[in-house]
């Protein structure tokens, strides 16, 4: 991977971008993109955009979701325990014992999640996975006075596992998802941008809020916008390691490129231009099947305004909402160049309509 794109990427995963706290990640991915665009604005809640070949068309999202699943303070003891609530998907079996970061307004807090010895729990033969509501975190106050000296009600809470290189083209951190979402947006704007004379579409690349609490910042900014097609990044399960069942879901395999899905929010001929333009380019590309729904802001995407044609494209993720989630940068790496060829694919005025 190119250096500076590498750094870019370390970056914005180790930036904490809780959901609803996701400013400081996005300063970092718009530093970054403003040399690439024409453009670039956020809104009322924080959502990210930079705009290349404005007044092209058709006008083609590029879209990306910011935020990571934390926890935030919901209640402080009188002995100056943290109690907390989770912000999306947090599994409270392997946030025990967790080293995190309260992310207060007058700077980071450290602190522990408390786990019982085992040694104090052999008369409870019969233990259970925990709850949200049975996590503690201790940051070493005294009391709850003096806890509530550096935090408060409502501070969002990370865990500190950071970006680091494993071997054979392999990385772990928490928080790919989906970092690395936006980190392939970013980079499609920096290809495109190279050869914006041989582009005809406007190119509205954007780092969105909140998916991962209801797909919400997706929902405001497709709205705005206004696009006539979207893609949209996100991970997506990798089911090539030990207990995962690939009959019920899929065989996806981290180093065999990134994923297609296919079927309901995914616009069957924006995703067999994905599948012409990766063949073109010789891009590995996997396949996953939908039914109800795909779990990503694809699903709020193509039913905005009537419905803009959309298409999701994943990158296998192993051991997601964990602190310890590992990706292939050679999958990653993959997913830029389809974007940009897709863009650069788009004829002017063109549209994408269901074949009757």
């Amino acid at each position: 991977m190119r250096e500076a794109s590498l750094q870019f990427l370390e970056r914005l995963i180790n930036t904490p971008s809780p959901s609803g706290h996701e400013a400081r990640g996005q300063r970092v991915w718009l530093d970054y993109v403003a040399p690439f665009a024409d453009e670039t604005f956020s809104d009322a809640y924080g959502n990210t955009v930079a705009v290349l070949n404005k007044g092209g068309s058709p006008r083609l999202m590029l879209a990306a979701h910011a935020d990571e699943i934390s926890m935030v303070v919901n209640f402080i003891s009188e002995e100056g325990y943290v109690y907390v609530r989770k912000m999306g998907g947090v599994d409270p079996a392997i946030t025990k014992a967790q080293r995190v970061v309260i992310q207060s307004r007058g700077g980071p807090v450290k602190g522990v999640v408390g786990n019982v010895a085992p040694h104090l729990m052999k008369a409870d033969p019969e233990r259970k996975a925990p709850k949200i509501e049975d996590l503690f975190v201790d940051i070493g106050a005294r009391n709850r006075k003096e806890a509530e000296k550096l935090i408060r009600v409502g501070d969002p809470i990370t865990l500190t596992d950071q970006f680091e290189l494993l071997r054979n083209g392999l990385a772990v951190a928490r928080a790919f998802d989906n970092r690395v979402g936006t980190f392939a947006v970013a980079e499609a704007l920096r290809q495109l941008s190279e050869e914006k004379g041989k582009l005809q579409a406007e190119v509205m690349a954007v780092s969105n809020i909140m998916e991962e609490v209801g797909l919400l910042g997706a929902r405001q900014i497709a709205y705005t916008l206004k696009p006539d097609v979207a893609l949209v990044v996100d991970v997506t399960h990798a089911t090539d390691y030990p207990t995962v069942s690939q009959q019920q879901h899929g065989d996806v395999k981290i180093g065999r490129g990134p994923t297609l899905t296919h079927g309901g929010c995914n616009h069957p001929e924006v995703v067999a231009r994905l599948e012409a333009v990766a063949k073109g380019r010789k891009i590995k590309l996997q396949h996953e099947a939908m039914s109800g729904s795909s779990g990503t802001d694809t699903d709020v995407i193509f039913w905005t305004r009537g419905g803009i044609p959309s298409a999701l494209i994943s990158l296998p993720d192993r051991y997601m909402h964990s602190p310890v989630e590992v990706v292939s940068l050679d999958d990653l790496e993959q997913i830029p160049p389809l974007l940009a060829g897709f863009a650069r694919s788009l004829k002017k005025g063109e549209e994408f309509k269901v074949r009757i």
